[in-house]
């Protein structure tokens, strides 16, 4: 495999310096652009100056600097600005890794209409553990399909902007698709005063919002006598990095398509 050359957008925040330090320790990649908001601190400096190292990549506003040298765009920043540069990228034939989380319908849209002109892997969880996870729900579910209620419960840390997080809506999505229900009928997102007897047939989402928490994800059966718990916890932001790289590297033969991790990892 050819060295990856990749650009990095948001690179200035949580996620982004993981990003960078995951490209900057990978020996198949190579960091050719790091972006970030206008009025960014960050802007101008060297994309490793929060490692202490001197990357020859200086932080750009623009993406005609960030992303000129870039074969890869990987992209945790916010849907406007991952559509901006999803249309950039398309112009310019450059393959994306969108880990971006708060999509509506015409975003998702046009993601999949790019895919037709460049190879994108989009995922809301970028971790293989939370995507072997999503393999185990689809396994289990069809078990629990009658006689269990099922909730869905996630955390994260006080500044995501989205809630639920797309992970834990991904998760309903894997869990309803498996038992035959659709999650846009079924799924139940706040509960408040007399609510009545618990619809069986439903999906309830509880949402935390608190502190640093990385990402914390359990799905519940809730039966009678028994209650099985399906969860994942990140400590770190790293597996989601390492996951990002693996998905370029899924990517480096691809001409066009839509992917998710389940094709990267094989687990379709």
């Amino acid at each position: 495999m050819d060295n990856m050359k990749i650009a990095i957008a948001g690179a200035n925040g949580r996620m982004g310096h993981m990003l960078v330090e995951a490209v900057l320790n990978a020996a198949d990649a190579t960091l050719v652009g790091a972006l970030d908001i206008p009025g960014s601190p960050a802007l101008g400096r060297d994309a490793g100056m929060f490692l202490g190292q001197q990357t020859g990549v200086n932080v750009e506003a623009g993406m005609d600097k960030a992303f000129a040298d870039a074969d890869y765009v990987i992209d945790f920043t916010r849907p406007v600005g991952t559509l901006e540069h999803l249309q950039w990228c398309v112009e310019h034939k450059v393959k994306m890794v969108i880990g971006t989380t708060g999509f509506d319908d015409a975003g998702k849209t046009a993601i999949t209409e790019a895919a037709k002109q460049i190879p994108i892997v989009f995922a809301p969880n970028m971790s293989v553990g939370v995507n072997v996870t999503m393999k185990l729900l689809a396994v289990a579910a069809p078990h629990f399909a009658q006689g269990y209620d099922i909730e869905i419960i996630e955390a994260h840390h006080r500044h995501k902007m989205d809630a639920p997080s797309g992970t834990a809506l991904r998760m309903g999505e894997v869990v309803a698709n498996a038992i035959g229900r659709d999650l846009k009928e079924c799924g139940v997102f706040a509960r408040q005063g007399i609510t009545g007897e618990r619809d069986p047939s439903t999906i309830g989402f509880s949402t935390i919002r608190g502190g640093d928490i990385v990402g914390d994800h359990t799905v519940l059966f809730a039966g009678t006598g028994e209650r099985i718990e399906i969860s994942h916890k990140s400590a770190s932001r790293a597996s989601y990095a390492q996951g990002s790289l693996i998905a370029c590297r899924f990517l480096a033969d691809k001409t066009a398509g839509l992917y998710d991790m389940q094709d990267v990892l094989g687990l379709k």
